[in-house]
């Protein structure tokens, strides 16, 4: 594996985390606690993968990075998303710290509290960065990274 990987591993952990996160909440709308707090341990550890990687890939690559090679209304699309996803990626962090302190000291009200906000900006974050990797390297990418004709 090498640098160049790190987007395509960071986009799988971000899925996952996105079907954790899902299924997180759907168990715990059931009362299925144990299967809750399963996934949300996956989820903040993939999560926390992710965060490692990304900052690895950036350390590396650092002014390097790819360029979003689309116009027009994709462009418009893409750029609102990211900004959404980067400008919220900063707050998730603290949140899902803030959410996880409750439960170290069974304050399920405080944790269901901030879980309320922490949950759907979490999702959010995770949907648009698999969403922004398909959009950056799949499905418009530029021509150093374009597959030969």
């Amino acid at each position: 594996m090498s640098i160049t990987d790190l987007p395509a591993v960071n986009a799988s952990l971000n899925f996952i985390s996105t079907i954790f996160i899902s299924a997180g909440w759907y168990f715990i709308r059931r009362n299925f606690w144990q299967r809750h707090i399963a996934c949300m341990i996956v989820a903040v550890v993939s999560s926390s993968a992710f965060l490692t990687c990304y900052l690895i890939y950036h350390y590396y690559t650092g002014e390097r990075s790819t360029h979003f090679s689309a116009g027009g209304a994709i462009a418009t699309i893409y750029f609102t998303m990211l900004i959404s996803h980067v400008l919220l990626a900063f707050v998730t962090l603290p949140l899902v710290v803030l959410t996880l302190i409750p439960v170290f000291s069974r304050r399920w009200d405080r944790h269901r509290r901030i879980a309320k906000w922490t949950m759907p900006i979490w999702l959010y974050v995770s949907v648009t960065g698999v969403l922004v990797y398909l959009m950056l390297y799949k499905w418009f990418p530029p021509a150093n990274l374009a597959l030969p004709q």
